[in-house]
């Protein structure tokens, strides 16, 4: 039977690089039937300013499982992010982000095989904020120094940083889930724990809660400043991280830019009802159309997709057909190659072709 999947193109590049990864996942031999519907910032006029319409979101309840291209998010007041709205709608609260390097890629790193797993809902990202000099804040700073808390100054705008015992679990459990099942060696939970002791720390004993129930995983843990400096000292010695949203979106990116950038970074995010796949870059609006930009991170978003939907092997071929693409380095885009002004670069379908043809000759 054919997977039912929720495609959403997106908006300034995402349309090119999701019809480029679809070709790709044809390719494979995979039947999907694709349920195209739309979301970002071009589409806010037909839905009343809304860049998420309702019906976007139903259909993914409907498929549970989506490819999502980049999409831009509004400048200005009014909707925070698509992005953050779709994680919400779902309680797709799981983001999972590998970073791992190919040979080809430019790069100072070699043997980088790191997955990032990062909370999604909770964290200063939950967007509990209050603006300087409004009533509310006021208010609440009246209210903390009432409980014997000082600000050097009152003119602040504050932000609440939530990090529930419900949400850690479920994200830790997640973590070890994970590494069981793609038999990865080792979890290390990330904290700030010796400062932010009521939150952090309510993170660190959680994980380490969990840990004990998930003894045949090895577990550590790690301060999230001190995490980042071992990371480009010995990447080799981590495996899983798991981290609250915050430090997941930093660390995310600071292991993005070991394997070569956000071009080479896929992600996918998890509820237990649903799950969106897409790149961890943005939508580069002012390269839309011109066939220009790298859709690796797209096509790798689309290989985790078919990992999730039981296709191991149709997966492993995609892989090994982009890391041959790649290792070649003939068929890439301008950011793949040497020198960035190098003539033989190629656009995006035509990275879709290579891969194609690679499909081919590696499932004859």
């Amino acid at each position: 039977m054919a997977h039912q999947v929720t495609l959403i193109p997106g908006d300034g590049t995402g349309p090119e690089l999701t019809e480029a990864t679809r070709r790709v996942l044809e390719a494979t031999g995979v039947e999907f039937e694709w349920d195209v519907r739309q979301a970002g910032e071009e589409v806010m006029g037909q839905y009343g300013g809304n860049p998420l319409p309702e019906e976007t979101l139903d259909a993914i309840r409907r498929t549970r499982v989506a490819l999502k291209g980049p999409i831009t998010t509004p400048v200005g007041g009014g909707f925070r992010s698509v992005n953050v709205g779709l994680r919400k709608g779902l309680d797709l609260y799981a983001q999972v982000r590998p970073c791992k390097s190919y040979p080809g890629v430019r790069t100072r790193f070699e043997n980088v095989d790191l997955v990032i797993v990062r909370e999604n809902t909770e964290d200063l990202y939950a967007g509990i904020e209050y603006e300087q000099g409004t009533p509310d804040a006021e208010e609440l700073i009246g209210w903390i120094e009432s409980k014997g808390g000082r600000l050097r100054h009152r003119d602040a705008g504050i932000s609440i940083k939530p990090i529930s015992v419900t949400g850690t679990r479920r994200i830790v459990e997640f973590a070890f889930d994970y590494a069981r099942r793609n038999g990865r060696r080792k979890v290390t939970a990330v904290h700030k724990a010796n400062i932010m002791k009521f939150s952090d720390g309510l993170w660190l004993r959680v994980a380490r809660e969990v840990a004990e129930e998930n003894s045949d995983v090895a577990f550590d843990d790690r301060i999230v400043d001190n995490m980042c400096m071992q990371l480009v000292q010995r990447p080799e010695e981590y495996d899983v991280l798991v981290l609250p949203n915050l430090y997941g979106d930093v660390v995310s990116d600071l292991c993005a830019g070991m394997i070569g950038g956000l071009g080479m970074a896929p992600g996918a995010n998890f509820g237990d009802d649903a799950a969106v796949f897409e790149p961890t870059h943005g939508s580069a609006p002012k390269y839309a159309g011109q066939n220009k930009v790298n859709p690796m991170a797209q096509l790798l978003s689309g290989m985790l997709m078919l990992r999730h939907l039981g296709e191991n092997g149709a997966a492993a071929e995609l892989e090994g057909a982009i890391a041959d693409v790649i290792s070649e380095g003939r068929s890439v885009t301008y950011d793949m190659k040497p020198t960035r002004d190098d003539p033989t670069a190629v656009g995006t379908s035509e990275v879709a072709d290579a891969i194609i043809e690679k499909l081919g000759t590696r499932v004859a």
